[in-house]
């Protein structure tokens, strides 16, 4: 196998502690010289150097080493864990550099005057902000608002057309429902 096992001084320094490998199978296994396998061995060589329980790591399984030990001319394999990640997660959060997050608040100005109907909640989650200072916003009661300048964000990239789009759908979505439930209820009188 290519790959080296972590730490290959530890893992080599225990292999040499806890099996009857010889130095060559080792010194292969970690990827070093068959003489710094030797001066482990005799205390020369990594003084002080905890050993490293590749069996643990799931580096390596029992019955390898044992297979490896009968028959030294059989070389140790690491074993290949590999995790499959999967990068289908839509929440993943977007760097914003420091010299746009001065635009975040000019952009939530622009989402008000543009797309009212959207929630104060909608505005803080795509922009960034905390719906407080939305809120702040929309009232003018917003510590800076004298020089705030609506600014469009899809066109600054603080998100893309498709979340906007999504958001205006979902905000008259709603504004539908409550619509209808108040008919409702003035209809039930």
């Amino acid at each position: 196998m290519s790959g080296a096992p972590l730490m290959p001084m530890a893992t080599a320094v225990w292999l040499v502690e806890n099996t009857s490998l010889t130095f060559k199978q080792i010194a292969n296994f970690c990827k070093l010289h068959e003489v710094e396998i030797q001066g482990i061995a005799d205390g020369e060589v990594a003084k002080g150097i905890v050993g490293y329980n590749p069996i643990i790591a799931g580096q390596l399984t029992k019955e390898e080493i044992n297979l490896s030990s009968e028959d030294s001319n059989r070389p140790l394999n690491i074993q290949v864990n590999e995790i499959e990640i999967n990068s289908d997660n839509k929440k993943t959060k977007k760097y914003i550099p420091l010299s746009k997050r001065q635009d975040k608040p000019d952009s939530a100005l622009w989402l008000i005057k543009q797309h009212s109907n959207l929630k104060d909640s909608q505005i803080a989650k795509l922009v960034g902000i905390t719906k407080n200072s939305a809120t702040a916003i929309r009232n003018k009661s917003y510590w800076n608002y004298n020089s705030l300048n609506a600014k469009d964000p899809v066109a600054m990239g603080l998100f893309t057309q498709k979340d906007l789009i999504e958001a205006i759908e979902k905000a008259e979505r709603r504004i539908l429902r409550e619509k209808k439930e108040k008919e409702k209820a003035q209809s039930d009188n």
